[in-house]
């Protein structure tokens, strides 16, 4: 394995592991899949449309988010995703680790 593949899936699994995380500090307010791409777009965080979609089913299927299907100004149906009250008990322990992690990460790279 060369070493730009290599970093490529190290970087890919580093990623992966933050989707989540970002994707529900942005739930707090209702958002379709569209709508919640852009928001993370603008933020720096870029991700997939078929990484997205599965992502948002999975955390619904834990228990993470809610969603239902909705028709706004005669436009086609979206399904409307907000995160749920064990998804914000979820994310505020993750915030929580993620902060003491990138602390202790700061340290050891300094």
């Amino acid at each position: 394995m060369e070493n730009d593949e290599i970093l490529q899936n190290m970087l890919l699994e580093l990623r992966r592991g933050v989707l989540s995380l970002a994707v529900l500090s942005q739930l707090s307010e209702e958002q379709y899949g569209y709508s919640l791409l852009k928001a993370l777009s603008e933020q720096g965080m870029e991700i997939d449309q078929s990484t997205l979609y599965p992502l948002l089913r999975r955390l619904e299927s834990q228990g993470l988010l809610q969603s239902d299907w909705r028709i706004v100004d005669e436009a086609r149906p979206r399904r409307y995703y907000v995160i749920s009250p064990q998804g914000k008990a979820v994310l505020a322990k993750l915030k929580k680790e993620w902060s003491t992690m990138a602390e202790t990460m700061s340290e050891m790279l300094s």
